[in-house]
């Protein structure tokens, strides 16, 4: 069997999105779990760094807010639940207060490739192209990398 993509793939794929692929060496339902059960996600979420659970429902409308505390800094982001499908779609709001007032639209989409893994993929919208620029510019592949890495290895436990 193959192993998990080593890094995501973020590309600019329009003047308002990123596009983020990455593949897991887990099922479906296990990377769903990961990304929807809250003592999974908190696991790895924010890098594998301590993550403080402000909000948590995991519902349309529903609100999150997480702080992760790391190099004794502490950096918060929060969103709104706009659609579940199950095992299949999130789409939410997404806002860094490193960046605050400028919200994304993510969705991600969780696809069983059938053979043990599974590639999620992931639009962010943005209101403009500075957006965009802003956030490819703030380190965000490097966190989320590292993010991926601590999901790596809560799906191989």
């Amino acid at each position: 069997m193959s192993t998990a993509t080593e890094e995501a793939v973020v590309t600019a794929a329009a003047d308002r999105e990123i596009r983020i692929e990455r593949v897991f060496n887990a099922p479906r339902e296990r990377v769903w779990d990961a990304y929807t059960r809250l003592e999974q996600l908190i696991q790895w979420w924010g890098r594998g760094n301590r993550v403080d659970v402000e909000r948590w429902e995991f519902r349309v409308g529903g609100h999150w807010r997480f702080v992760e505390h790391a190099d004794g800094q502490s950096h918060g982001f929060e969103g709104r639940i706009r659609e579940i499908v199950p095992r299949e779609r999130i789409v939410q709001s997404f806002e860094w207060d490193g960046m605050p007032a400028h919200v994304a639209i993510d969705g991600a989409s969780f696809e069983d490739l059938g053979d043990g893994r599974t590639r999620v993929v992931t639009v962010s919208q943005f209101h403009t192209p500075e957006e965009r620029d802003g956030m490819l510019q703030s380190g965000m592949a490097e966190g989320l990398n590292a993010s991926y890495r601590a999901l790596d290895a809560l799906l191989a436990k």
